[in-house]
């Protein structure tokens, strides 16, 4: 039986009312559900508004930054189903975990930025939750969202995604809501790009990125999406840093043990910790707890992974067979 389930819903009074300070919130439910939340997460509420999903159902979309006068770029948007409260254990410690692990995100330079292991620095960006049942007869559940080309310059590269979930996988998902999705799907988008299946385009359709049960083993219990090294690791964050820190943060500290990451690279939190003890080790970086400022040794390293970009880029780009593109073929 599928776990994709709303969770409880507040029946009584008005969807969305205003507070004292002229906000709007939600229903009085999941308000104090994430006000209790984020409260115990170290988080400040800066905004609660109405929106709506894919098919115009209200919304309820929280502003959250680490104190009440966070600047923009110092925030986080939660989304969730206007009727939504945690109706088991396992979606209530999903949440608390959920809220944790933003606010030490929110620590970073920018807290919507990440890095592929090809080495393309992406931010994510109008991601629609929850989940919405495909209208094209399909039998899956998508979100979207656009993932944007973040390297310093204003580039406009971006793609417009749609993640697909299958109904099988949605069995393993504890509510179709993003804090329960939003790892694997931002891992999957990662994953794919990886692949040279997506391509980055000033403008362009939405393109594909199917999330099956192969980025997940039942008998683990926990996603798997790259088969990582160490050597595959300590390259990883090590450009995590560069790109984040380096180019985007004005070289601020930026969480290396990240659990997103650590997903995406079918490790561990604690093992991010020791591989980036490794490059500070190698002068690459300081580290302060689990969070790492760049040193002069790595800042000088931008023609290398300004060259890692570029290889990334090509291949999320369509090649041609120039032998058929001048119908030299056996077909």
């Amino acid at each position: 039986m599928s776990k994709m389930g709303r969770g409880g819903s507040d029946a009584d009074g008005p969807a969305f009312s205003r507070n004292r300070n002229g906000m709007t919130l939600a229903s009085s439910t999941l308000q104090q559900t994430i006000e209790q939340a984020t409260q115990q997460a170290g988080l400040s509420i800066l905004s609660a508004t109405e929106g709506a999903d894919f098919h115009g159902k209200p919304t309820s979309i929280f502003r959250l930054g680490l104190a009440p006068d966070s600047p923009a770029e110092r925030t986080l948007t939660l989304e969730l189903s206007e009727g939504f409260a945690p109706a088991s254990e396992e979606q209530t410690r999903g949440l608390a975990t959920y809220l944790q692990q933003a606010a030490k995100r929110l620590r970073n330079p920018n807290p919507n930025a990440m890095v592929s292991l090809a080495g393309l620095p992406l931010v994510f960006r109008e991601f629609k939750w929850p989940f919405h049942l495909s209208t094209s007869g399909a039998d899956s559940f998508l979100v979207h969202g656009v993932v944007g080309l973040e390297d310093g310059g204003g580039s406009p590269l971006h793609v417009k995604v749609a993640a697909s979930m299958t109904v099988t996988f949605a069995e393993v998902v504890p509510a179709p809501e993003q804090p329960y999705a939003e790892a694997f799907i931002y891992n999957a988008v990662r994953k794919t790009l990886d692949q040279g299946q997506l391509e980055m385009l000033k403008s362009g359709n939405r393109q594909p990125v199917p999330v099956t049960t192969r980025y997940y083993s039942r008998w683990q219990n926990r996603f798997v999406f790259s088969d990582s090294t160490v050597t595959l690791r300590r390259e990883f964050l090590a450009t995590k840093v560069y790109w984040l820190s380096v180019v985007l943060g004005g070289n601020q500290p930026v969480w290396i043990a990240d659990p997103y990451d650590a997903q995406y690279l079918n490790t561990t939190p604690e093992e991010l910790q020791k591989d980036a003890a490794h490059l500070a080790t190698d002068e690459l970086l300081t580290l302060e707890g689990d969070f790492a400022t760049p040193a002069a040794k790595l800042a000088e390293q931008g023609d290398h992974y300004r060259a890692l970009l570029a290889h990334a880029l090509s291949l999320t780009k369509p090649e041609f067979n120039e032998e058929m593109r001048h119908g030299h073929t056996n077909m």
